[in-house]
């Protein structure tokens, strides 16, 4: 087998992500780098409509540092995909046009059926999970959360609902320390969004958690003052550890909270309403424990590219 080395971006309505990795002959890649970077390009999207112009250039700016790191690592080839904030914004397509022109990535927007079939892939190629197994696996970001459903002898169910931790804090929080009413509304706008989904079936023998606000929430919970992807990576978190670390959340303001060990400052605003998407979907779907994987999108898409093998 001929080693390639890949890059993979995800460009989110929160953070840019990307790995570079060399294929070996065992399979398993070697990562080269994992870089991330909390750049709020969908900031007041679900208000306007249109990207924040600073946003947008802080994003632009990463994305083109990014790959020029990946580059001098000796990547052949760079695969990138742009999330919820890109599909929704009227001028996502001249954003994508820019990252084309400056850094030499091409962005593909994908659906969040898409979206949470890189999420799978990424979840099954990373985890040692019994394929017999009823999972559900949950996805959530800054604009969308992504809800992925797989059952032996089923065709795996895929959903894209429009709540994310950027989107629900600018939509309802008023305060850096929300109010309760803030905090139930935010409650009730997870809970309609989950009753649109309509799913009858057996609660899934294991839910995992992945991307940002998952990890965030179990490196919190486990007091982690600098990130360790031993300890996060496949860690049970229970669904009471869960609600303590949001009542934690919930009960200081913005300034304390971005004291927090295993809280970036970046995060610290929009972790509440990422963490009541958590706590309502595994109250949903009668969860008691959350496996945690840092590997998402951007892994799932590096997986993707490996299988398809050089160009």
């Amino acid at each position: 087998m001929n080693q390639m080395k890949i890059a993979a971006f995800d460009v989110g309505t929160n953070t840019v992500l990307m790995l570079a990795v060399e294929s070996s002959a065992t399979g398993t890649p070697r990562v080269l780098a994992e870089l991330s970077r909390i750049t709020r390009l969908g900031r007041g999207l679900d208000r306007d409509g249109a990207l924040d112009p600073e946003s947008a250039a802080r994003t632009l700016g990463t994305i083109v540092e990014f790959a020029k790191q990946a580059r001098a690592l000796g990547v052949e080839r760079i695969a990138g995909v742009a999330t919820a904030a890109l599909r929704d914004a009227r001028d996502g397509r001249d954003f994508i046009a820019k990252v084309e022109r400056l850094a030499g990535v091409t962005l593909e927007i994908i659906t969040g059926e898409a979206e949470a079939e890189l999420s799978y892939l990424a979840v099954r190629r990373g985890l040692a999970l019994d394929s017999h197994l009823r999972l559900l696996i949950v996805d959530i970001g800054g604009g969308s959360t992504e809800l992925i459903r797989a059952e032996p002898g089923c065709e795996l169910a895929v959903t894209s609902l429009r709540i994310g931790s950027v989107r629900l804090t600018e939509r309802f929080a008023r305060s850096d320390a929300p109010a309760q009413g803030e905090v139930a509304a935010i409650a009730r706008a997870v809970d309609e969004a989950l009753d649109g989904l309509g799913w009858q079936y057996r609660r899934p023998e294991q839910l995992v958690g992945i991307a940002g606000t998952v990890t965030t929430i179990c490196a919190v919970a486990l007091g982690l003052h600098t990130y360790d992807h031993l300890a996060v990576h496949g860690h049970q978190l229970s669904h009471d550890e869960v609600r303590r670390t949001l009542e934690r959340f919930v009960s200081m303001p913005l300034r304390e909270r971005k004291k927090l060990p295993g809280l970036h400052e970046a995060r610290a605003d929009v972790i509440i309403a990422g963490t009541i998407i958590l706590d309502r979907v595994m109250e949903r779907f009668g969860s008691e424990r959350v496996t945690v994987s840092d590997q998402g999108v951007r892994w799932g898409l590096m997986w993707r590219e490996l299988d398809a093998g050089p160009n």
